[in-house]
């Protein structure tokens, strides 16, 4: 399957890029991860701690365990705070 992956604030920053389509066999959140992790260091970096992320699919917050069929979406951002 194909997906668009949006990353926001230091995990962008980490990956050095805001968005990129990626082919992968994954299906779930947590093995399209093990992926990414596995592609360079700078993903391996970004995803070294998952309780520092959140994740949505096609803009709803999910877990990690989450499953990828049907998703087109796949974004990963820091916690929000309010304040």
């Amino acid at each position: 399957m194909t997906l668009d992956i949006l990353y926001f604030a230091w995990v962008r920053e980490r990956i050095g890029e805001p968005r990129e389509t990626v082919s992968t066999d994954a299906t779930t959140v947590a093995e399209l991860v093990d992926e990414l992790r596995a592609r360079e260091d700078r993903y391996a970096l970004a995803f070294s701690d998952l309780s520092a992320l959140r994740v949505a699919l096609d803009q709803d917050l999910a877990d990690f365990d989450a499953p990828l069929a049907g998703v087109r979406e796949v974004a990963f951002f820091p916690p929000m705070t309010g304040g």
